[in-house]
């Protein structure tokens, strides 16, 4: 009889992992041993919310893989794995968190991921966290976009402004022209007209 809730209890955790695994962006898969509580509680905060950082007994994370289908790989099923961070937010920043931990912390030894659906190895959550976040991403793109705006704009305005330049030198030749007429004739009568009165 004692076997039985025991069962359950696997069950349960094998379940709760499944859906931890179908919820998350990526998971980083780490082994921790040596570790303090006051070290992983230090990573768990760093990891932030979006973050979950959880501890399951190997044979529970086999199960949980075969739930989760073949795309998580063998990394799942390594036997140092005890640690699984589920990344419910930006796998790049959450990727850089366990990255710098595990620099000032040797002990912490990323061991592989999944993301996007297949998995990864250490050296892929390495590079996913040498990626720019996704806010320094949209920000560069914005910038990009603002300043290919603005040269669009100039490239517009520009044979606008010079075709409003050259119809006011036209229109500004034109009134001189027609003012020095009126100017040169300073009231005098011409030749023509002198012909006529002698």
């Amino acid at each position: 009889m004692a076997d039985k809730p025991v069962r359950d209890d696997k069950a349960t955790a094998v379940a709760e992992l499944t859906e931890s695994f179908r919820a998350s962006t990526a998971t980083v898969l780490t082994e921790y041993r040596g570790l303090t509580v006051a070290q992983l509680k230090t990573l768990r905060r760093s990891l932030g919310r979006e973050t979950t950082y959880a501890v399951a007994k190997n044979t529970l994370a086999k199960a949980c893989r075969d739930g989760r289908g073949a795309s998580a790989g063998s990394t799942i099923c390594s036997p140092v794995l005890t640690a699984l961070a589920f990344v419910s937010g930006d796998p790049v920043e959450a990727a850089k968190g366990i990255r710098d931990f595990a620099k000032a912390h040797p002990l912490l030894v990323i061991k592989g991921g999944v993301f996007e659906g297949r998995a990864i190895s250490a050296d892929e959550v390495r590079r996913l966290a040498d990626l720019e976040s996704r806010e320094v991403l949209l920000a560069k793109l914005a910038g990009a976009m603002k300043g290919s705006l603005s040269k669009a704009a100039s490239l517009f305005q520009a044979p606008l402004s010079k075709a409003a330049r050259t119809v006011q030198a036209l229109a500004d030749k034109q009134s001189s022209g027609s003012a020095a007429e009126e100017s040169g004739s300073g009231g005098r009568v011409g030749p023509c007209s002198t012909q006529l009165f002698s």
